[in-house]
């Protein structure tokens, strides 16, 4: 049903006859620079997501002692 390591092989033949190793090149090293970006751009998103978290739960913490403080003065 799969895929067999010599219809692979085979697959990969025609590619390279087509494309050229010097295309197939330059593609897999694009390639590898643009996942390389997403991870580092996901990795960023993540500690900005989490510094926002904290930022909004100290605005929340303060916003509510403030309410406590007014309710103690009336």
């Amino acid at each position: 049903m799969g895929i067999s390591v010599w219809q692979l092989l085979i697959l990969l033949a025609v590619v390279i006859l087509i494309f050229g190793t010097k295309k197939l090149k330059n593609v897999g090293g694009d390639l590898g620079s643009a996942i390389k970006s997403f991870k580092s751009a996901v990795k960023d998103g993540d500690k900005e997501g989490q510094q926002n978290k904290v930022e909004q739960n100290a605005e929340n913490d303060s916003s509510n002692t403030e309410s406590v403080k007014k309710e103690e003065k009336v």
